[in-house]
Order: C-alpha cells, then sequence, then structure tokens
C-alpha cells in the first residue's frame, strides 16, 4: 500500500472555517469597537440632562452676561460685533470641556468602582479601546455643540450663520479629540476623582478661557500673544470662529497643523500607556 506524501499547511494560510452566522475576527473588531462605542454614548445619553443641557445652558449664561456687561450696542471685535465674536468661542469651549469630561470618567470610574475589567478583558486591542472611548467623547462634545448653536441662533442679536462650514467641522473635530486625549492619559494616570477634578481646574479649565474666548489676542502685550500662541487650545477657538465670522486672530492653516500633530503625539502616548497597562494592569 503506497502511502501519500503529507504536507503541513502554514495556519496563516488556512481558511477560517466557521459556523454560519459566527462572527469571525479578522483584523479590527469593529463589532466591538461599535458596542462599547455605542455603551459610552448611552452612558451619558441617559443623563442627558446633567450631560449635554446643563453644559449648554452654562455657557448660554456667559454669552449672555459678558455681551450685557462687556458688549455695548457698538462695540466690535475682528469687524463683527461683540456677541457674533464670542459665541463661536464659547461654543468651542463647551465642546471641548465636555469632550474631557467624558473620556476622564470611563477608566476612572471603573478603577473607582472595581470594573476596569470590563474595559481590559473583552477582545479589543488597544487603538480599539482608544478609538471607541475618544468617539464617543467627540460625539458627546458634538452634541453640546448643536444645543449650543441652537441656543444661539434663536436668541436676539447674535448671529451664528456658518461661513465656513469645513472650518466649524474641522476645528470643533480636532478641538473635542485634544480633550478626549488627554481626558483618556487623566483616567489612565488618575486614581480618584479629585485628580480628575485638579485637571479641570487648574489646566483645562484656564486653557480654555485664556485662549481668546473672550477677547482678541491682537489687543495683549507681545508677550501674552506669545503664551496664547504657545497654547493649543487657542488654534482651536480661532479656527472654529473663523468658520463662523470669517476672521481669526491667528493662521488658520498653522493652527490646523498644530492641532492635527498634537492629537497624533497624544493619540501615541494613550496607545503606548494602555499598552504597558500603566495605572490599569498589576
Amino acid at each position: 500500500m503506497n502511502e501519500q506524501p503529507q504536507f503541513s499547511v502554514p495556519a496563516s494560510s488556512r481558511p477560517a472555517f466557521h459556523e454560519p452566522g459566527e462572527l469571525v475576527i479578522r483584523n479590527v473588531n469593529w463589532a466591538g469597537t461599535r458596542a462599547l462605542y455605542r455603551k459610552e454614548v448611552r452612558r451619558f445619553m441617559k443623563v442627558q440632562l446633567q450631560t449635554i443641557w446643563a453644559p449648554a445652558v452654562t455657557t448660554l449664561m456667559f454669552l449672555i452676561i459678558f455681551s450685557i456687561a462687556l458688549g455695548g450696542a457698538n462695540r466690535q471685535v475682528l469687524g463683527v460685533p461683540f456677541a457674533d465674536f464670542i459665541a463661536p468661542g464659547l461654543m468651542i469651549m463647551g465642546m471641548m470641556n465636555n469632550a474631557f469630561a467624558n473620556s476622564s470618567f470611563s477608566l476612572l470610574a471603573g478603577k473607582m468602582q472595581g470594573t476596569l475589567i470590563d474595559y481590559l478583558m473583552p477582545p479589543l486591542s488597544n487603538s480599539e479601546l482608544l478609538l471607541a472611548l475618544v468617539g464617543a467623547a467627540v460625539t458627546r462634545a458634538f452634541c453640546v455643540g448643536l444645543a449650543l448653536w441652537g441656543a444661539m441662533a434663536l436668541w436676539p442679536g447674535v448671529h451664528v450663520t456658518p461661513a465656513h462650514p469645513w472650518a466649524i467641522a474641522w476645528f470643533g473635530l480636532m478641538g473635542a479629540a485634544l480633550t478626549a486625549f488627554i481626558g483618556v492619559l487623566t483616567s489612565i494616570w488618575a486614581e480618584k476623582f479629585d485628580h480628575a477634578a485638579a485637571i479641570t481646574n487648574f489646566v483645562i479649565g484656564p486653557m480654555t478661557l485664556l485662549s481668546g474666548t473672550f477677547y482678541s489676542i491682537d489687543r495683549l502685550a507681545p508677550v501674552f500673544q506669545a503664551i496664547s500662541h504657545a497654547n493649543p487650545f487657542f488654534y482651536a477657538i480661532s479656527g472654529f470662529r473663523y468658520g463662523f465670522v470669517a476672521a481669526a486672530d491667528g493662521d488658520v492653516v498653522v493652527g490646523s497643523i498644530v492641532l492635527l500633530v498634537l492629537n497624533i503625539a497624544l493619540a501615541l502616548l494613550c496607545y503606548i500607556l494602555l499598552k504597558r497597562g500603566w495605572k490599569l494592569k498589576a
């Protein structure tokens, strides 16, 4: 009896047999990433009165108070009425603050409640986990932005008609992603909610308020203009404002490049820390 020669087939070239209807993960676990993204979105949507509408109302109060106290009927900044000048800045400020609040909560809450394993055990790569967390934070930011835009559009004396929609979308995305990545870094580093609150009060808050939201940096002394240009939040606010009033304090192209590079750098840093399990894995 002649024996047939045996050939071994490498595992990488074997066909992927599976039962009908069985989910097979190829290169990217889109189903798992989408599930985590939906979970994070549903988490803040269940309390939308606190996570979307309350921040929108609070930011609208800034517009009303500063318009009455500092605006005046004839005051103009960058060639537009003062109310039209600060409205876009307040809008992107609210978006960035809420993107940070959302992304800085998930992993930190898991640490505090003992449910961090729910994020680390599912078959998700570090990049997929990061994509879901940041994507949900950006979604919350745009929900707050849309709520603010609708309220400001109905407010008398304020004009928020888009002049360059691409700038609104791009700088809104870059600004929200920037604080979302910072929020992920905060949730990895923080060990209690006080740590996250410290970043909010001493880093995010001052950087948003001192980035040209309520004033044009052209009126500042040269040294403070240089400090403002070193603040990445300035580029997000200036570019977002350009989308509405077609005027900006800085170069829109330079701002786009700066924000893109910073987001890539922060994404890589978040990925490296998640991969190493720094303060996440024993």
